[in-house]
């Protein structure tokens, strides 16, 4: 086994020659003359309660049997400080942090409601994205996407609890699911699952998304759920509070920045790390009447 490397610093201890925008800054608006919620803030996030009965966690992804209920673990909510990344975003990195931003990308995809043109149109942009700004990335196979919306009928909304959408144990299962012939031999190599997140009516103004400087997050914090699906069951990782954790979000994103979120990464070196815990909340400065959050979420194998 590859000895690890010395843990990395935690972002929040690094000096940045460009100073953070503060809440009192906050002057730019949007198309409703709306002001966009910046600065650090202090919100109430949801983080894992174990279940009673002491058995093991478990979460329906869709619709559950008759009688049980969709998932048997609670919530446990605390108060914490979110920072804002813009104007510090050069002290994050995918390698150190398990996080990354991307500025002024642009898309031939604007509607997002066919899928059949996200996969013909978005899908290939988002493959040479990661080719291009993954270091290593060799091979990209992007197996599914989720839209959230924050309407009343959306199919899904934005998820309001902290949470890692794979363990180490499903990133493999992954590979040997979407790539069976081959997967043996993808898996002696590097593999990692990146999910590539963007507004979609930016810029947001309800339920940022925060995300936990992963350098600040221990393996103890991290309890694997069973993610049951129809015809299998996969697992995800909740995660429990810890007053060590550094959150961040990144105010006013526009539908032109993405954010790179590592869920998974096999290179040993930084694989204790090589996760980010992440969740939606309420931004306590949202304006009354702001226009809810919509957004996608591709999830990649990137090989390499």
């Amino acid at each position: 086994m590859t000895t690890a490397a010395p843990r990395p610093t935690p972002a929040h201890e690094l000096s940045t020659s460009q100073p953070a925008v503060s809440a009192s800054k906050s002057t730019d608006v949007n198309f409703q003359g709306l002001p966009i919620p910046r600065g650090s803030v202090i919100a109430s996030l949801s983080f894992y309660q174990a279940p009673a009965d002491g058995s093991k966690p478990y979460n329906f992804v869709e619709k559950q049997p008759e009688g049980v209920p969709q998932r048997n673990f609670g919530e446990a909510w605390n108060e914490v400080k979110v920072d804002d990344l813009r104007g510090q975003e050069n002290k994050f990195n995918m390698e150190n942090n398990a996080f990354a931003t991307l500025s002024n990308i642009s898309s031939e995809e604007h509607e997002f409601l066919r899928d059949e043109r996200i996969r013909q149109v978005y899908y290939p942009e988002v493959e040479k994205l990661l080719l291009d700004t993954v270091p290593g990335a060799n091979r990209v196979l992007l197996f599914d996407y989720t839209i959230r919306r924050s309407t009343p009928n959306a199919e899904r909304a934005p998820v309001v609890r902290v949470h890692i959408d794979q363990t180490p144990a499903s990133a493999a299962a992954r590979v040997r699911h979407h790539l069976p012939d081959e997967a043996e031999k993808l898996l002696q190599g590097r593999y990692r699952i990146i999910n590539v997140w963007r507004p979609l009516n930016g810029p947001v103004m309800a339920h940022p998304l925060a995300v936990a400087d992963s350098a600040t997050v221990n393996d103890a914090d991290l309890i694997g759920v069973e993610h049951r699906y129809p015809d299998r069951t996969g697992e995800t990782a909740a995660v429990q509070y810890n007053p060590e954790q550094k959150w961040y979000y990144w105010s006013g994103m526009t539908n032109q920045e993405r954010l790179l979120l590592k869920c998974f990464d096999s290179d040993e070196t930084v694989g204790a790390w090589g996760r980010v815990p992440h969740t939606a909340f309420v931004h306590p400065n949202t304006p009354e009447g702001a226009i809810g959050r919509e957004s996608i979420e591709v999830r990649a194998l990137v090989f390499g």
